[in-house]
């Protein structure tokens, strides 16, 4: 076996070249480029409902003037996270994202424990937009109409209209999101301009300190407004829960034009990009107020106009009522940004076998995974229906925003900071055995072990601060439980897969030729052991990676899908007659 076979074998495995396999359901192939997977996972972190919706929390509960600099942190921070993860995608390309790197580097039980929590957590991120999104439009339609419509129908409308958006070819999505994101940006830089020319404005360089973001709020009363004592790990935590969706690009390796460039430089756009937005944007609002005491004062007491009452102010009633609207299509926008990523990633895993396989369809026409989406959807539905059933739909506040909303969102936040966690350790295990000495030392164990590090310890953030978030109550208080259960229940579901004769995982399932010009009857491979003779003979030099692969139990999460990409080709068709070296070209070229 020539060295050039066995990188063949190799990249074949990394690639994931699914759309040569006859029997799976595509998804529309190079349907985005750059500027369309920007739009795709930038919308996700949701600018204009981040700042609205985390910057109060973070100022008047957090670490008060050092919100920017929370920002900053966490912009460091998860930019060394992308250096590890875009040299990952630069390698790997596949609809599975978290599900396939931590299958490549810690093995296919972590892996299918990721893909589980990987679809959970924006199953549950779609819900909690909206029950933002029934918040606002329940108090605008209130201000404006003067009707009090139930939140629970705002909830409703969100799920539907979505779902008939994302049944439909991913292109429509990127036009919808990308218009939405547009407005929003503009919108927040129009706030931004007012807060510079305001001359009650008072900006305090201070406020970008680094040494300075773990100050927390002194406990103070400003007017007849008491301020509480606050938790500097608060105001981290949301600033790093602002970029929630920035992660999902490799989810659509399959759909942008070339997945090995666009996926790694989509990472560091967006992280710095937002990164750069954020502080400056977070900058602004505290800076809006003549004192600190204001500011914290507006935050405690009236966090739902802590952006609308400056813009307002500084730039006019039109902006202010324009950035009421603009948060509903924030919210809408994130979440459906958010339900295209759960049904990727239950599509994905309906097409390995791991989820029901109708899950792995796609539409004829649109090419879109309208099975899966539509499972996403009905799944929303109850995620949100469960609340309106125990909670009641009277009080938009205490349900739609802080129980549906803020709960689920710290559930699938807890859930994706686990994830980047494990795939941090992934990538070096993966750069360790696969690529040895072809990345740099910064890219292949550095920036991933600073990056776990700060993953667990905002985890242990999120924990033992989750009453300040109003987790408090018996969904809130179980949330590091239902997370861990997660988890171990997707461990335990991808021990079953490799051991049960009878369920088997998607690599186990290949179908291969025994030697001879004559077709017979496909071979399954046992869920354990060596593959049988005849079928090694059948094999040819050329798939001897592929054998080694199986039989090693390598398990990546598509696997079986490559596998059976390289070993489906019927004997006596003229390739084993080719000399070894025309062989390994052959695959190469394949």
């Amino acid at each position: 076996m020539t060295q050039r076979s066995v990188a063949a074998a190799l990249e074949a495995q990394e690639s994931f070249e699914v759309h040569k396999e006859k029997n799976i359901d595509l998804l529309h192939s190079k349907a985005v480029g750059l500027l369309g997977v920007l739009f795709l996972t930038v919308t996700g972190a949701a600018p204009m409902s981040a700042m609205l919706g985390n910057v109060p929390f973070a100022a008047g509960f957090g670490n008060g003037i050092y919100v920017p600099a929370a920002f900053l942190l966490a912009t460091i921070v998860l930019t060394i996270f992308s250096v590890g993860f875009a040299a990952m995608a630069q390698k790997v390309s596949s609809v599975g994202g978290f599900y396939s790197y931590i299958s490549l580097g810690l093995g296919r039980d972590m892996g299918m424990a990721a893909g589980m929590a990987s679809f959970v957590s924006y199953s549950v991120f779609e819900a909690s937009l909206c029950g933002l999104f029934a918040y606002f439009g329940n108090a605008w339609v209130q201000t404006h109409l003067g009707l009090n419509i139930p939140w629970i129908w705002f909830a409703v409308f969100m799920i539907a209209l979505i779902s008939v958006l994302s049944y439909r070819d991913v292109q429509l999505s990127v036009k919808i999101l990308g218009v939405a994101l547009i407005l929003e940006v503009i919108m927040l830089l129009i706030f931004d301009a007012g807060a510079i020319l305001s001359s009650t404005s008072n900006f305090n360089a201070e406020a970008l300190n680094l040494l300075h973001v773990n100050t927390p709020v002194a406990a103070q009363k400003v007017g007849d407004v008491d301020i509480p004592a606050g938790a500097a790990a608060v105001g981290i935590f949301m600033a790093f829960w602002s970029w929630v969706g920035f992660e999902m690009a490799p989810n659509y390796a399959e759909e942008s034009r070339d997945p090995k460039r666009i996926i790694p430089l989509s990472l560091y756009y967006s992280v710095i990009g937002l990164g750069l937005f954020y502080i400056f944007t977070s900058w602004c609002a505290i800076s809006s107020y003549p004192t600190e005491g204001d500011m914290l004062a507006k935050a405690v007491k009236d966090s739902g106009n802590f952006f609308l009452t400056p813009i307002g102010q500084n730039v006019g009633r039109w902006a202010e009522e324009l950035m009421n609207i603009l948060i509903l299509t924030s919210s809408f926008a994130c979440g459906m940004a958010f339900h295209n990523t759960a049904a990727r990633y239950a599509y994905s895993l309906g097409r390995e076998g791991v989820f029901l396989r109708v899950l792995g369809k796609t539409h004829p026409t649109f090419k879109s995974p309208y099975v899966a989406s539509t499972v996403q959807s009905v799944l929303a539905l109850i995620w949100v229906g469960l609340f309106a059933i125990f909670l009641g739909t009277d009080d938009p506040n205490a349900q739609a925003y802080v129980a549906i909303y803020t709960m689920l969102a710290i559930l699938g936040t807890m859930l994706l900071l686990i994830l980047q966690a494990f795939v941090s350790i992934a990538i070096i295990i993966y750069f360790r055995q696969n690529h040895p000495g072809e990345v740099g030392i910064i890219p292949g164990l550095i920036a991933p072990l600073i990056a776990f590090v700060a993953q667990v310890y905002l985890v242990y953030l999120l924990v033992v601060n989750l009453a300040t978030f109003g987790g408090s109550g018996s969904f809130g208080s179980n949330i590091p439980y239902i997370a861990l259960a997660i988890v171990i229940w997707g461990f335990i579901w991808g021990v079953v897969l490799r051991v049960a004769p009878d369920v088997g995982h998607p690599a186990d399932r290949l179908e291969v030729q025994p030697p001879g010009d004559q077709l017979v009857e496909p071979v399954r491979r046992p869920p354990r052991g060596p593959l049988p003779d005849h079928v090694r003979e059948g094999l040819l030099v050329v798939h001897q990676p592929a054998v080694a692969l199986l039989e090693r139990e390598v398990d990546e999460a598509v696997v079986g899908v490559v596998g059976h990409d390289l070993l489906q080709e019927p004997a006596g068709d003229g390739r084993d007659r080719l000399d070894p070296e025309a062989r390994d070209q052959d695959l190469l070229d394949h």
